[in-house]
């Protein structure tokens, strides 16, 4: 059995796809999350969502670990899961230098040392433990003394005033790199990769995901690997390949400048190397149009859902063979009628 969940459009038309959202509880789509990019934040959507829905996990998918304080970030998914009766997940990342100095104004640095400190807090927050936390990255409450003084000696350790629903919410993190990946395999409940080739997965991350498993701390339970891919189920949905494009050539030719790329990378790894490079270089040159044509129908119908009903459940079965717990879809549908009727039919199939 594999839960399936559901990805919110973070650009526009939110109370539509809440109303929508609604609809999926009801057919027994398990999760729902909200991205955060340089959109609405992402926070503020979800407690709406949590006030429509009643048992539909919800979560962040996800949020950037620099743009909050590590107990802003705590305080911020307690505040959620209370007000959710318990359905929340912390869905964190570290974005990329594009958004997080350039829209947000802070160094994009030591995003591994980062991470781990930011979930060591959090678990800190959850307990409430006082928070003290001498870290390389984070000192709380600010020294006054020593190499990282920066306070005013006044500040105290605290713990949170409210005591939260769960002292353990789930934190997903997405991760692509291997030391991200094993990182990531050691300390969280979940694991948020993007653009997944089921054939390809363990060659990419199959040793990062056994070195962090084996540093994993068996009270954390498996790790949920929760992987996104975009679905249209029927036999005259060929050309949906061609409505998953732009987002496979935005992120392989526009996220991030060449040769600090993320996704770029992942193509490459998976054997579309040049491919990859001809697509960021018509994406930087600003022939968009040209670079989401580019796009080889090859790679979209692997990393997707798309295709006939036994063609669908085939690559589901190859989804789980390669570890997948958790689908998370982007419905490629004329309507919301269509976008429901493609996730009823999915969670038949992975049930």
């Amino acid at each position: 059995m594999m839960r399936t969940g559901i990805f919110l459009s973070y650009a526009s038309g939110f109370r539509e796809a809440a109303d929508q959202v609604v609809e999926l509880e009801k057919c027994g789509v398990d999760l729902a999350l909200v991205a955060e990019a340089y959109s609405y934040d992402a926070i503020s959507q979800l407690g709406y969502l949590a006030a429509k829905t009643s048992t539909i996990e919800l979560g962040t998918g996800v949020v950037p670990i620099y743009t909050r304080t590590p107990t802003l970030l705590a305080m911020t998914a307690a505040g959620v899961d209370y007000v959710s009766d318990g359905r929340f997940r912390l869905g964190i990342g570290t974005s990329g230098p594009q958004v997080v100095e350039g829209f947000h104004g802070v160094p994009f640095d030591a995003p591994l040392g980062r991470t781990r400190e930011v979930v060591e807090i959090c678990r800190q927050v959850w307990r409430r433990d006082k928070v003290e936390f001498d870290g390389k990255y984070y000192q709380v409450p600010l020294p006054s003394e020593g190499p990282n003084a920066r306070g005013t000696g006044l500040g105290k350790p605290l713990k949170l005033i409210n005591h939260p629903v769960r002292e353990r919410i789930p934190i997903t993190i997405a991760a692509l790199g291997p030391q991200n990946v094993k990182l990531t395999a050691e300390i969280a409940e979940g694991w948020q990769p993007v653009f997944f080739y089921p054939e390809k997965a363990d060659d990419v991350w199959g040793d990062a995901l056994r070195a962090g498993t084996a540093k994993r701390d068996p009270a954390l339970g498996p790790l949920d690997v929760m992987v996104s891919a975009s679905l249209a189920i029927g036999d005259d949905v060929e050309d949906r390949l061609g409505w998953a494009k732009p987002q496979l050539a935005l992120y392989i030719g526009g996220m991030g400048a060449r040769g600090k790329n993320f996704y770029h990378n992942l193509a490459t790894r998976y054997g579309f190397g040049e491919v990859a490079d001809h697509i960021q270089d018509l994406y930087l040159a600003g022939k968009k149009e040209e670079a989401i044509a580019a796009v080889p129908d090859d790679l979209v119908r692997n990393v997707s859902l798309v295709g006939p009903a036994g063609f669908v459940k085939e690559r589901l079965a190859a989804y789980a063979e390669a570890g997948v717990t958790t689908m998370l879809v982007h419905p490629l549908a004329t309507d919301d009628r269509e976008s429901v009727r493609f996730c009823e039919e999915l969670v038949a199939m992975a049930n």
